[in-house]
């Protein structure tokens, strides 16, 4: 999976520099068609909604792909007419075409929100303190609303295999930092290069833990590798991961618990232009289940069906709705 934490990437795709905005204000029609028919759930089609034409925006990794879609087969079977621009190429891009009204809505992760777009250099590490000061904020400055937060944490973490764990006994970062302080060469680390450096990285956390960064052997590895050599566990005795990677499932990877919570919150929550929003409150409603719905194990589970089973990113998003009474499948 691609990181939310990237650098910041400079251009916008072509085709949203050629976009036209309708007539009504609400939504571009250059998007192309949500990708799967879907049907209204048990509660029918919302009348107000019916007909109104809405773009939905995403980015290009496999969580930002199914989090889109779920945002589409919602809004259609509620009876809008949806325009897919999911698949934008980076998280700049997708927030430059919501800042500018070339996309509606969308979901994002609050710590992204917080710290590469609105330019603060630290994070707060209380979920509930972090999305309201991201909510006020975006409010203020853009008048983006966001609606409230689903338990999703694509954030950093290490993981481990089970021989490993069982091996070591460690389940926390405090059970990582004592290890390193007695045994630093049995603490072998794989990592990307941009977590070794990062403030909210590396670093930042044997500072927060207390263990010496520089004790521990730690080789510089792409992120599929990480994932794949952590399985094995020679190499990678520990590996840096994002918490809702599908490949932690499917590689049976045990996740340590961030105990001290170091790292930034990232929670997945639904954004969506103020105009839009106050023309069309029921959007709120549509989409409300996915707040108690979407967790962290929910994710994974259909990220893995993606990146591990080779499935469709659409088709796992309908599937999952589809089982939750949310919308029907002809």
């Amino acid at each position: 999976m691609t990181s939310t934490r990237t650098s910041p990437v400079r251009r916008l795709a072509a085709a949203l520099l050629t976009t036209v905005l309708l007539a009504t204000g609400c939504g571009l029609n250059n998007g192309g068609s949500v990708p799967l028919s879907v049907g209204p759930g048990p509660g029918g089609t919302v009348p107000e909604l019916e007909g109104v034409r809405i773009t939905v925006g995403g980015k290009d990794f496999t969580e930002g792909v199914i989090a889109s879609y779920l945002v589409e087969f919602l809004l259609a079977a509620a009876g809008m007419e949806v325009s897919d621009m999911s698949s934008l190429a980076g998280s700049n891009s997708f927030r430059q075409a919501l800042v500018t009204g070339q996309v509606d809505i969308g979901m994002e992760y609050t710590g992204t929100a917080w710290m590469s777009y609105l330019g603060n250099s630290e994070p707060i590490r209380d979920p509930q303190g972090q999305w309201e000061a991201v909510r006020d904020a975006d409010l203020a400055e853009h008048d983006l609303r966001w609606m409230p937060p689903t338990t999703v944490d694509n954030t950093y973490s290490f993981a481990m295999n089970r021989a490993t764990a069982e091996e070591t006994g460690v389940r926390t970062f405090s059970d990582y930092a004592e290890l390193v302080r007695t045994d630093p060469q049995s603490a072998v680390t794989c990592m990307e290069t941009e977590f070794s450096v990062r403030r909210d990285g590396w670093p930042g956390l044997a500072e927060a833990y207390g263990f010496d960064a520089a004790a521990v052997p730690t080789p510089i590895m792409q992120p599929g590798i990480i994932y794949q050599a952590t399985s094995v566990g020679r190499e990678c005795r520990f590996g840096e991961v994002y918490t809702t990677d599908g490949r932690i499932k499917g590689l049976d990877l045990v996740v340590l618990q961030d105990d001290q919570r170091f790292f930034p919150v990232y929670n997945l929550a639904t954004v969506v232009r103020g105009e839009v929003l106050d023309a069309y409150p029921q959007i709120e409603d549509v989409l409300a289940p996915l707040v108690d719905l979407l967790t962290n194990e929910v994710m994974v589970e259909m990220n893995m069906r993606v990146d591990v089973d080779g499935e469709d990113p659409a088709l796992v998003a309908r599937d999952f709705l589809e089982q939750e009474g949310l919308v029907s499948v002809d």
